[in-house]
């Protein structure tokens, strides 16, 4: 799971995070630095890596975390490789809120279904917005926001399970 330094949604973190871990999946965090990130709602994470250190290839999948500080993302190379990566191996690939955003301009969903909360970043770089609360297209799962944190979870968790 890959969250911001700052800032990131702690429901789009706490809610997947707990449900892949009740059902026996064990989580990384990654993040651009290893200090104490902070959610907008206060909630406190210890990042166990840095982007850089990221092997796709020794995970199941690749889970971005939204929230207002994940715009750290949005332009960033390291983050659009590791999508890109996780894409190209097949991974199961996620984000929530305006994590979407990292996906469209890693240029990973032209053409492709999704959703989130910042719809016309989205449409720009060639998505096909559908305004879902989860959408999955492929192994590529968008969720729209903090309400929608649980049906995102179980979408990820289903497509693990596959």
């Amino acid at each position: 799971m890959i969250i911001a330094s700052s800032d990131f949604r702690d429901e789009e973190f706490k809610v997947p995070k707990d449900l892949f871990e009740k059902n026996g999946y064990s989580i990384i965090v990654a993040s651009s630095s290893l200090t104490e990130a902070t959610g907008m709602l206060g909630m406190k994470v210890r990042p166990d890596m840095t982007l850089d250190k990221v092997k796709v290839a020794e995970f199941d999948a690749v889970v971005f975390v939204g929230g207002s500080g994940s715009t750290e993302y949005f332009t960033n190379k390291l983050a659009h490789k590791l999508a890109t990566d996780a894409f190209e191996q097949g991974k199961i690939l996620a984000a929530i809120c305006l994590a979407p955003i990292i996906l469209a301009n890693a240029g990973l969903l032209k053409g492709k279904k999704a959703t989130c909360n910042d719809p016309e970043n989205i449409i720009k770089k060639g998505a096909n917005y559908t305004g879902k609360s989860v959408e999955q297209d492929g192994k590529i799962i968008t969720g729209i926001g903090p309400e929608a944190s649980k049906e995102f979870a179980e979408a990820v968790l289903r497509s693990l399970n596959k």
